[in-house]
């Protein structure tokens, strides 16, 4: 596995995936019955199959040995087990919550990422006078401390645009007029925050466009903002994240994605070219300067 890959997040989610088709489709248990007989929260099971926490190799064997799963199986599971441990950069920050934390460590082990986002810009461009003014405003009441880890965590994020090694991820990102319109901050702070995502936008890699609101209702009126990852042959699945307040959806199955893919094309369809969204982010951004 490539060195920008070696964190825990793909092959928890990997390991997760495996010990609940064992669950489903052997033993053919519930999750609470498989954590009841264990003397396990059902908590710490369902955790554990989301990929959100790391896994023993004796937590392995046990569920192996309850589902009925064959030495092969088991030895190849418990196998992958020590990689659930391995830390990548965003555990050094202990404010950044572990559902977020899997979508970080998945995003770097992306290839192609396709965002539609709705209240406001995307994290991996926004300048740190922004991301800022977002958490400052988080219902959530985050202590300066955390404001401070989480905006150097998004910062941190960015450089996903320009790595080179050992791909360069390519990053389609729609976002409605709305996000521009609404002030975060001060009219300077706004100026340049669009500013940065024109130049974003000059990126060979990076696609930014544009809803206007001339477009009226669109795909993205019935769906919210949410991002898709896909990811080098047979590493992972295409994976949805939808983002809430206090926790995460993390959707992977095939028809969740390509019911999400039908509503990023017909987003597409509805966005402004680049040319144009780079023409409106100037003439907003001298607005806000005026």
């Amino acid at each position: 596995m490539s060195s920008a890959l070696l964190n825990s997040s793909v092959p928890r989610r990997q390991l997760g995936r495996e010990l609940r088709r064992l669950r489903e489709r052997l033993a053919r248990v519930p999750q609470t019955t498989a954590a009841r007989e264990l003397d396990w929260s059902a908590t710490k099971l369902l955790r554990m199959e989301r990929g959100e926490v790391p896994i023993r190799a004796e937590d392995v064997v046990l569920l192996c040995e309850l589902y009925g799963a064959d030495l092969p199986t088991i030895e190849a599971l418990t196998a992958l087990a020590p990689k659930t441990k391995e830390k990548g950069w965003w555990h050094d920050y202990a404010s950044i919550p572990s559902w977020f934390e899997l979508f970080i460590g998945l995003e770097e082990a992306a290839s192609h990422l396709r965002e539609y986002h709705t209240g406001v810009i995307s994290g991996t461009l926004q300048t740190r006078e922004y991301a800022t003014a977002v958490f400052a405003r988080s219902p959530l009441r985050l202590s300066p401390e955390i404001i401070e880890q989480r905006v150097a965590v998004r910062l941190q994020r960015a450089r996903l645009l320009t790595r080179m090694e050992p791909i360069l991820p390519r990053f389609d990102i729609v976002m409605d007029e709305a996000v521009t319109r609404r002030p975060v901050g001060s009219g300077a702070i706004m100026a340049a925050q669009l500013r940065r995502l024109a130049e974003a936008s000059e990126l060979p890699n990076v696609s930014i466009r544009l809803i206007p609101f001339s477009a009226g209702i669109h795909g993205g009126t019935f769906t919210g903002g949410f991002v898709m990852l896909d990811f080098p042959a047979e590493l992972e699945p295409t994976t949805v994240y939808v983002e809430g307040l206090t926790g995460a959806l993390y959707l992977d199955r095939p028809d969740e994605a390509e019911r999400y893919t039908m509503a990023f094309d017909d987003l597409t369809a509805a966005a402004l070219g680049q040319a144009a969204t780079r023409d409106l982010l100037a003439r907003t951004a001298k607005e806000y300067e005026s």
